[in-house]
């Protein structure tokens, strides 16, 4: 089990969205890998025939390479052809999720209503009834892992006040806000709707947004499993079992969009995300993004002149082509971020840490997820105690920091957080998600290699604590 924590906007002339969402097409936006919550994995759809559509089912393959960072383009083909996103659409929905909870309009303990609608619509479905309620934090894990149709519409007609239309007004609004051109959304689970397009390139900005500017929930991402009321769901990106730094993102599959995939990964503090779309099978899929990223870590070269648009979540902006959008290194530092690290090759080093600074206003408190959901694991809880293990003027040293310690101990989950202090962006490394006498564990033994750690309870605002030195 995973401890739980704890809108608006009207978009008018939507209205028939919803319909035409459910009435349209008859394939369903899932991947190929569970059915209900509760099913194992099954096997991989069979590859689909050559396309010979036109517009977004256009023969050929979509792809995009970018630094996460800067928004470089490393490498593209086929980058501005419409496509259907397929459930590559929950992540838009996620978008507004994570805007919501970091601006404190919801929680992850908020309720969500599950509508007839929401119960009725095709799979995958994690199984929910009308009737019942479900939390924001598992809506969020079963879009993120099975990539349920059933959670992302009902999140969808929570964040549209009731109306999944309106929802799907307000992702197509702040895809255009964020630069997102040539894209336009009509439901919030991905099921076909012919008027829901996308590119590979828009999809690479909208995932380097939640990337940027979301990391305190990056680790929803990065579950594998997780317990849903005694059942067990399973996640179908297998990129996160193959594939060295992934930390997500999500798949998609419709008989018309084929197979998709957003991947985020980092090696050596050096962040990617690779877009793959319009795929004839999973197999090809996954070659196909595992030689991008191979590429893109190998050293690949940005194309010169080629930047997508801006991640900033709070600065609407004006569509325009791709080409014209300028690029923006670096997220607003308003926006407080938790990261979890896994996987990642590090090198071990001192930790430095230092005195509370009272000053800073505290972000809004995120429950820690891990990458397999369960407390069996020894000395790890979720929401539990944390190691606070020191404050870095850069993210690289701090996740390096993080990592090492959550390597050396063997417990916990290593991540960061971005805070602001006295005008300056830095970066706190911890390890969280602790029981109590793990947490002093963990601190008695970095105190035995010289560096200094602080134990914060669980009810202890772990983002706030920050200290008066600060390492590198």
């Amino acid at each position: 089990m995973m401890k739980r924590r704890g809108h608006h906007g009207i978009l008018p002339g939507l209205t028939g969205l919803c319909l035409a969402a459910l009435t349209a097409l008859p394939a369903a936006a899932h991947t190929h890998h569970h059915h209900y919550y509760y099913a194992p994995a099954a096997p991989a759809a069979p590859a689909a025939g050559p396309s010979t559509g036109f517009g977004p089912t256009s023969p050929g393959a979509s792809t995009i390479l970018i630094d996460a960072q800067s928004g470089s383009v490393i490498s593209s083909q086929g980058a501005d052809v419409p496509r259907y996103p397929a459930s590559l659409t929950k992540l838009m929905t996620l978008d507004l999720a994570f805007q919501a909870l970091a601006q404190g309009r919801i929680t992850l303990d908020t309720q969500i209503p599950v509508s007839y609608h929401a119960q009725s619509v095709e799979p995958v479905k994690l199984g929910l009834q009308a009737g019942q309620t479900i939390s924001v934090q598992d809506a969020i894990l079963a879009m993120t892992t099975m990539s349920a149709n059933d959670a992302a519409t009902a999140l969808g007609e929570y964040l549209g006040n009731g109306s999944e239309a309106q929802c799907a007004g307000m992702m197509t609004m702040r895809a255009h806000a964020l630069g997102m051109a040539q894209t336009q959304f009509a439901n919030a689970s991905g099921l076909p709707n012919p008027n829901q397009v996308t590119t590979a390139r828009d999809l690479s900005i909208l995932a380097r947004d939640i990337v940027v500017n979301y990391p305190q929930f990056q680790s929803f991402f990065e579950v594998t499993s997780f317990d849903y009321r005694g059942h067990q769901v399973y996640s179908n990106n297998q990129m996160l079992k193959t594939y060295a730094g992934a930390t997500g993102m999500k798949t998609g599959y419709t008989d018309l969009a084929r197979h998709n995939l957003i991947t985020s990964a980092m090696r050596n503090g050096h962040e990617l995300i690779g877009v793959v779309l319009h795929e004839p099978s999973w197999g090809t899929t996954y070659m196909q993004m595992t030689a991008m990223l191979n590429a893109g870590f190998a050293g690949g070269s940005p194309v010169q002149g080629a930047e997508v648009a801006s991640a900033a979540p709070q600065l609407p902006m004006q569509p325009a082509p791709p080409a014209q959008i300028q690029s923006v290194a670096q997220a607003p530092a308003s926006i407080p971020t938790v990261q979890q690290i896994t996987n990642l090759p590090v090198e071990q080093a001192s930790m430095q840490t230092a005195e509370h600074d009272a000053g800073l206003p505290p972000p809004p408190p995120v429950a820690p997820v891990q990458r397999v959901a369960s407390r069996a694991a020894h000395g790890v809880v979720l929401g539990g105690w944390v190691a606070q293990l020191g404050v870095y003027t850069h993210m690289a040293r701090a996740r390096t920091e993080a990592i090492a310690a959550q390597q050396m101990r063997g417990v916990g989950i290593a991540r960061i957080a971005r805070v602001q202090r006295h005008g300056q962006t830095m970066w706190t490394a911890q390890l969280a998600g602790l029981s109590y006498h793990a947490a002093h564990e963990t601190c008695d033994a970095m105190a035995a290699r010289g560096a200094a750690c602080r134990v914060l309870a669980p009810s202890v605002d772990h983002l706030a604590m920050l200290t008066s030195d600060s390492g590198t």
